[in-house]
């Protein structure tokens, strides 16, 4: 099968070897800071909207503002970067959004600020998200020149973020606790300052570059691999609709089973599915090209759902969604892999936000249509629905890179579409 591991009896890199990559883990370190606040601000947000109008609706409408200017600006903000570098666009990024942040934590503190004004602060506030992931992607690429070692980046870098997003709930959970929901958004604001103020003080930032070629040159991005991106953007849109239709399908699942709390658990299996899987996927030396991995590990996601919605009882749920989990992390690492390969350097923060805005959309898209059809239909057939775009996606895309023509350059590594290698 295409997908077995190679035999190469050369030993693989570690993940320990990524981390000892030189100027690799201080950036690292403060990208994930950084991206923390993704975890933590929105939800302190949106319970700080809800405590200052009093209204779920005012709360829900300003957050969906939040998102949509957040995902639909994310590959302008990404090209800036790419145009004018990490250390001259994120500072004022980071700035701008961390002052609407905290404006916002000022203005929530107490009940009584106009709702027409906190959506548009909102709103504003999700324009100005800086793109932290894409950027740590980017760097990732230039620093790691080893096709297989920045596999294991990319799955480690993956792997933190999905625990990151864990963690950030429980510490907005401690955070209202003993204090305002507003405090959680002004920590937000914090967190992401500092993160990308300490990624863009690497000298790994400056150096990856000026060390690009310019845009459109002799190392511009060849008309397959324009292909390959799109392919991968469709294939992660259909994995992030497949996760957030789950997300609400859990949770109706469990409610018909009148054992509403247990969701926290389902979602935790799909969690550490997606933690190890992406680990061990990163870890393997493959044969094949990641545009060939790519379908296979979406269809298996789809599959997965298709038996999740036909699990007996919670506990069959509970272990089919973690094997769910097993490709969630392996999807979404070989849709940036297939980025990074598809474009020059000078297009890569760009093409890895085109990956990150592709699975938000999805997520998002998958919640509202679910939403209005989990009352409307039984629950194992609204299970097949969500588990639909990832199939025929993987079909259709598996089935377009059978009929492409292997050109001399490409070889079983899939670096056809490498650019300025």
């Amino acid at each position: 099968m295409v997908l077995t591991p190679s035999s190469a009896p050369s030993r693989a890199p570690s993940y320990a070897a990524v981390l000892r990559t030189p100027h690799a883990a201080c950036p690292f370190a403060a990208a994930l800071l950084g991206r923390l606040s993704y975890g933590v601000a929105p939800l302190s947000l949106l319970l700080a909207l809800k405590d200052a109008t009093g209204s779920y609706s005012v709360a829900g409408v300003a957050m969906a503002l939040f998102g949509a200017a957040s995902v639909t600006l994310s590959p302008a903000r990404a090209a800036l970067i790419d145009r004018y570098g990490p250390r001259r666009v994120l500072p004022p990024m980071a700035g701008l959004y961390a002052a609407l942040l905290t404006v916002i934590a000022l203005a929530t503190w107490n009940p009584g600020a106009p709702a027409l004004l906190l959506g548009g602060l909102t709103m504003a506030a999700g324009a100005c998200t800086p793109p932290l992931g894409p950027v740590m992607r980017a760097l990732w690429s230039s620093l790691v020149p080893d096709r297989e070692l920045l596999q294991r980046a990319y799955s480690l870098d993956g792997v933190a973020e999905e625990l990151m997003y864990v963690t950030a709930p429980l510490l907005v959970g401690i955070v209202v606790t003993f204090t305002e929901p507003a405090a959680g958004v002004l920590a937000g604001a914090v967190l992401v300052f500092v993160g990308a103020s300490a990624l863009v003080s690497s000298p790994a930032v400056s150096r990856a570059h000026t060390a690009r070629p310019p845009a459109g040159g002799p190392a511009g991005p060849r008309l397959h691999g324009i292909a390959a991106l799109r392919h991968a953007v469709l294939v992660t849109a259909a994995v992030g609709l497949c996760l957030g239709a789950l997300d609400l399908l859990v949770v109706a699942f469990t409610e018909r089973l009148h054992q509403a709390a247990a969701v926290s658990w389902v979602l935790a299996a799909l969690s550490a599915g997606s933690a190890v899987g992406g680990l061990a996927y990163g870890a393997v030396r493959w044969k094949s090209s990641s545009r060939v991995r790519l379908p296979v590990v979406a269809a298996a996601l789809g599959a997965a759902l298709l038996v999740a919605g036909v699990s007996p009882h919670l506990y069959a749920l509970v272990a089919v969604v973690a094997v769910a989990g097993l490709f969630v992390a392996p999807a979404l690492t070989t849709a940036y892999l297939i980025a990074d390969e598809s474009v020059d350097a000078a297009r890569r923060t760009q093409a890895g936000a085109w990956v990150n805005t592709a699975f938000n959309a999805g997520s998002s898209g998958g919640t509202a249509v679910v939403g209005l059809l989990v009352d409307r239909l039984p629950i194992a057939l609204c299970f097949g629905l969500a588990a639909a775009p990832a199939l025929v996606c993987a079909a259709a895309v598996a089935r377009a890179g059978a009929r492409r023509p292997r050109t001399a350059g490409t070889g079983a590594a899939g670096r056809d579409a490498v650019s300025g290698a």
